[in-house]
Order: C-alpha cells, then structure tokens, then sequence
C-alpha cells in the first residue's frame, strides 16, 4: 500500500479539502494584491516643477497686472511632451515675453531653462500620495522607481530557493505560518517606512514571504489531494490569482493613499497566520521524513474530518512504514543536472522551455507592473485583466486536449506579442483602443502561464522533472525581474519598450513549435523513455514521407 492509497482510505477529495482550500486560496488573493501593488502606491501622477510665481503667495503678490494661473504657468514652465508643462524642467527667470501678442510658446533655448531645484508639484486629482510623490522618484530619480519593483521580484526568486529547501526540512505547515507572519509584519512595517532604502528592503522581505506562500500552498494542496481531484484543485488555485486581480483593483480604487493601501493589503495576513495553525502538516512529507507518529495522527485527523474515522483508525505505525517502504522501492535514481544540458533530446527541451518561462515572466511583469503606460483608467484594467484572466485559463485547459500542448503554448505567447507590437500604431487618444489591446494581451499571457505549466511537467522524465520545472521557474523569476526595467528604454522613444516585450514574446512563441507534442502521450519516467519517443517520431514522420512519395508515383 503506497501513500496514494492510504490518503484514498481517509478521503482525498472530501470536506477537509473543501475547507483546505477555502483556507490556502483566500490568501493568494492577497499575495495577488502584493504582486500588483505598485501598479497604484507607485503610480506617477502629472507633476512639473515647483516654481515662486505658482506656489509661493508672497511672490505671486509682487506680479504687477492681472495674471492668471495660466499665464504664469506659461511664463514659467516650458512646455514638454504633448505640449503640456515640462515635469523636468523650468524657466531660469520668467519669460515675460511670452505674453506678448505675437510671441509663440517656442521662443526660448534649453539654455533659458534649469532642473527643478525646489521639487516637484504633483496632480493629486487621482492619489492623495504615492512613494513616487513621497520620495520624489521623477525625472533623474526616475530609475528608482521600476528598481523598487524589480527588488521585490528577486525578493521572490530568493524566497523560492530559501523556502523549497526549508519546507523539504522543516515541513510545510511551518514554513506557511511563518510566512504569513513575515509577509503581516514587513508589509506593515513597509508602510510606515520614511526612507526609501528601508521601503525597498522591507518590500524584499514581503516578496520573500510571499514566495513561501505559494510554494507551500500549492505543496499542501497538492500532496493532501487524490491524483484524481488535483488538476482541479491547482486550477482552484490559479483562479485565486486571477480574483486577487479583480481584488486589487477595488482595493486600490477606495483607497489612494500608498501607505494605508499597503496597510490594506498586509493587515489580513495576521488573521491567516492565526488561523494556520489549524493546518494540518503534510503526511506525505511525514512519513517521508520518517515522523511515522505524527504523520499517523494527521492522517487520522482528516480522515474525521472527512468523517471517515472508522477508516483511519485501522490505520497503524506498521501499516504506514509498509506503505513508505513500498513506495520507497520504486523511487528511481535522481539524474543530475547535467544531464539535461549534455543530452541531446534534453538540451533543446530545455533551453525552449526556459525561454518561454522567461518570456511569460518578462512580459506578464512588465506589463501588469506598468499599467500607467497602457491606458488612463488603471483601476478598471487591473479588474479586466482579473476578469479575462477566469475564461482565459478554464478555456486554456479544453484547448490544450484538442489543439495540443506545443500549439497552444506557441499561440499564447505570439498572440500577446501581436498585441503589444499592435499598440504602437495605436495614438494614446485612442485609451479604449489601448487598453482592449493591453487586457488581450495580458489575458492571453494567462493562457501562456497555464500552457508552460503543463507542458514543461510533460516533456521531462520522472527522474529530471522536478529539476527541468525548477530552471523554468527561475528563468521565469529572471524574466520578472528584467521586465519592469523596459520601461526605462522609453526616453529613447515611447515605443521602444512596447517593441522589446512584442518581439520577446512572439519570437519565444515561434521557438515553441520547435518542442515535441506531448498530447495523449504516457508521463516518460526515464532518459530512455524520452529517447524512444524521438525514435517513435522519426519512423512515423518516415512512414509519412514514404508513402506520400508512393502516392505521387
């Protein structure tokens, strides 16, 4: 008896893991909101220099005749892109001649014209605050801004190597409540930061936690689960994501300050904290530890729950360690890494698969963490990506049966890239235009996310399968981190970063096609298996040629 089989006799789909997931998905939701929550506390309103004639009253006294804010404005601000006041940029000394009647916006020289000295005067119309306007990241700070974002995401490459190995040691209920606890208290204490640097290391330390709870809920909801109900549980677990979408939006939407929103978004993991210690440990990770006690009462517990009690109380510390010496005698040997960069039917699987996980990560990031640049109203495209996202990744998963794995992860990738490249002929007057094209694109990159998540479980054996996932989850990490600094290429032309995320993602999406279809094929379990499929495939596409060549005779 295996450990499939004992989960099986307590119940692998039943009322506990109704309440299980109930439990672990509420707070993705929330991890949702940390992923996109610099979309809106670090949103860049319409600002432009602080200058005496406009924000000092003593000196707007002492201006003989009768100007009005326009006109002072006109005097002392150039005009910058779309001719609306320079954000960089003011006038030494006013330019009384502007005023005159046949004098153009256009005479003066750069020469005429100084940094903003004094700060910045910011639009607060749309946010009462942003770290934007907090610690003045406009203009020669402007990097600062898509750094802070990118922290935060190697925060969440270095959570997923520290919390794999610590849940393999330490357990994963463990791991989770301490990760609530981390992401409650560097969240909170994130908003009440005065200092840049500390914001960012902090916002680090959420990211950190954050990785944890991901890894740690899809473990538990996996290894608590029949193989049965799993795939429906891991979509459960998926659409978490996309209500956090929807959930951000409306969050940020009622709240506009950045402090408080990150207050918000951080508080409720306090309250799953709490609660997580009603958790059950893993008993596979139990058993496979060898804590035979432990795993033994877990098991019986939910078996209770499942009200299976009878079941679980047949259940003994010689049935479990028979189990676990069952399933230990058909482990196979761990390959190493190497191997999937050194043997030829693994190589190219590799390198494409970790391209397409760099592209999803690149683009998805790049673009859900810049949604300024993709239409005005930001509160209803943060809800729409969440809202296509539902059908988008239900419809993914019908596709992936009847279109195949390899065209359907090459169409996810190329059609967000047509998308992204289709919004550069599109003039920013046309924001509906934009934003259809934006939500498209982002949408289609949930399929891409689904779509690389099954085919990278496919193309690998058994003994290199786990590893193969953990390089594309980093080549992933690595997209994400790379992806919000695009938008810097912007001063060299607003369509610069637009054409880098399209052609990633369309030439990404080409390159799959270079991948095997793993349709309706058994899981290979060894390097051999993988090298028998290759064989299978040369003699059928032999087959094929010969006789169409007969055909034609």
């Amino acid at each position: 008896m295996a450990f499939p089989e004992l989960l099986d006799r307590v119940g692998g789909l039943g009322r506990f893991q109704v309440l299980q997931i109930v439990a672990l998905v509420t707070p993705i939701l929330w991890v949702t909101s940390q992923n996109m929550l610099e979309n809106f506390s670090a949103a860049v309103p319409r600002h432009r220099c602080w200058v005496p004639l406009l924000d000092n009253n003593t000196a707007q006294a002492s201006v003989s005749g009768d100007f009005g804010p326009s006109a002072l404005l006109t005097i002392s601000i150039p005009p910058g892109p779309a001719l609306q006041p320079h954000p960089c940029r003011r006038f030494r000394q006013p330019q009384w001649q502007l005023m005159e009647p046949n004098t153009t916006a256009t005479n003066w020289s750069d020469a005429d014209t100084e940094p903003c000295g004094d700060g910045w005067v910011y639009d607060h119309s749309t946010f009462t605050s942003t770290i934007v306007t907090t610690w003045d990241l406009v203009c020669d700070s402007q990097a600062l801004r898509p750094m802070a974002q990118s922290i935060y995401l190697a925060g969440i490459l270095v959570g997923a190597a520290v919390c794999g190995h610590a849940s393999d040691r330490f357990g994963r209920r463990r791991v989770l409540t301490w990760s609530y606890l981390q992401a409650a208290v560097s969240g909170t204490t994130a908003a009440f930061i005065p200092i840049f640097p500390l914001y960012c290391l902090f916002r680090f330390l959420v990211a950190f936690a954050v990785a944890g709870v991901m890894m740690n809920t899809a473990s538990l909801l996996t290894e608590w689960t029949s193989a049965q109900a799993r795939p429906l549980m891991m979509t459960l677990n998926a659409l978490g994501f996309s209500f956090g979408q929807v959930l951000t939006g409306s969050v940020a939407y009622g709240v506009r300050s950045w402090r408080m929103l990150q207050l918000a978004v951080s508080a409720p993991f306090f309250l799953y904290f709490i609660y997580s210690w009603w958790l059950p440990e893993s008993a596979r990770w139990l058993l496979t530890v060898g804590k035979l006690d432990q795993g033994l009462q877990e098991l019986q517990r939910v078996a209770a729950i499942n009200k299976k009690k009878a079941e679980g109380d047949t259940l003994t510390i010689e049935v479990l360690r028979s189990a676990m010496q069952e399933e230990a005698s058909g482990d196979q040997t761990r390959a190493r890494l190497g191997t999937l960069l050194h043997t030829p039917g693994l190589r190219l699987r590799t390198f494409i698969s970790m391209l397409c996980w760099f592209a999803f990560g690149f683009t998805f990031y790049g673009l859900a963490l810049n949604l300024q640049g993709l239409g005005s109203n930001i509160f209803l495209l943060q809800v729409l990506v969440g809202v296509v996202d539902f059908p988008v990744k239900i419809g993914s998963l019908l596709l992936l049966d009847r279109l195949g794995r390899r065209l359907c992860q090459a169409s996810s990738l190329v059609l967000p890239g047509l998308s992204i490249l289709a919004n550069i002929l599109v003039p920013h007057e046309m924001g509906v235009l934009r934003s259809s094209l934006a939500v498209l694109g982002l949408g289609s990159l949930g399929a891409a996310f689904t779509c690389a998540t099954i085919l990278s479980s496919e193309l690998f054996p058994t003994v290199l399968r786990m590893t193969a996932v953990g390089l594309g989850q980093v080549a992933a990490r690595g997209g994400a981190i790379l992806g919000p600094l695009v938008p810097l290429l912007g001063v060299y032309g607003p369509w610069l970063p637009l054409l880098v995320y399209g052609v990633v993602s369309v030439l990404s999406g080409l390159a799959a096609l270079l991948l095997p279809e793993t349709k309706n094929l058994p899981l290979p379990d060894t390097i051999q298996d993988i090298q028998k499929q290759s064989v299978k495939k040369v003699t059928h596409d032999r087959a094929g040629q010969s006789i169409l060549r007969s055909t034609w005779l």
